[in-house]
C-alpha cells in the first residue's frame, strides 16, 4: 500500500510542476483549465472528459461576470482612437 501512494505522490507531484512550466511557457504566473487539459493529452479519454467539463463550467458561467482582455478597458476609457483636425 505504501508503494501505490509513494507513486500517487510522486505522479502528483510531477504534475504540479508540469502545470507550472506549461503556465511560465504561456507567459502566466497562474496555472489555468488549459494547462489541465494539455497535462492530460496523453490520455484522450481523460482529455475529452476535462474539455467537457470545462465546457459545461463556462456555459454555467453568466457572461457579466467573464473577465474581460486587459485591452478592452482602457480603449473604452480612452475614447476614440483617431482623432481628426479640420483646418477653418
Amino acid at each position: 500500500m505504501a508503494c501505490i501512494s509513494d507513486l500517487a505522490f510522486k505522479y502528483a507531484e510531477q504534475l504540479a510542476k508540469d502545470l507550472e512550466l506549461f503556465a511560465q511557457h504561456a507567459g502566466r504566473k497562474s496555472v489555468n483549465m488549459e494547462d489541465v487539459i494539455l497535462s492530460a493529452h496523453r490520455n484522450e479519454h481523460l482529455a475529452a472528459s476535462l474539455r467537457s467539463f470545462c465546457n459545461d463550467l463556462k456555459a454555467k458561467e453568466p457572461r457579466s461576470e467573464r473577465k474581460r482582455k486587459k485591452g478592452s478597458r482602457k480603449e473604452d476609457k480612452a475614447g476614440p482612437s483617431v482623432l481628426q483636425i479640420l483646418d477653418p
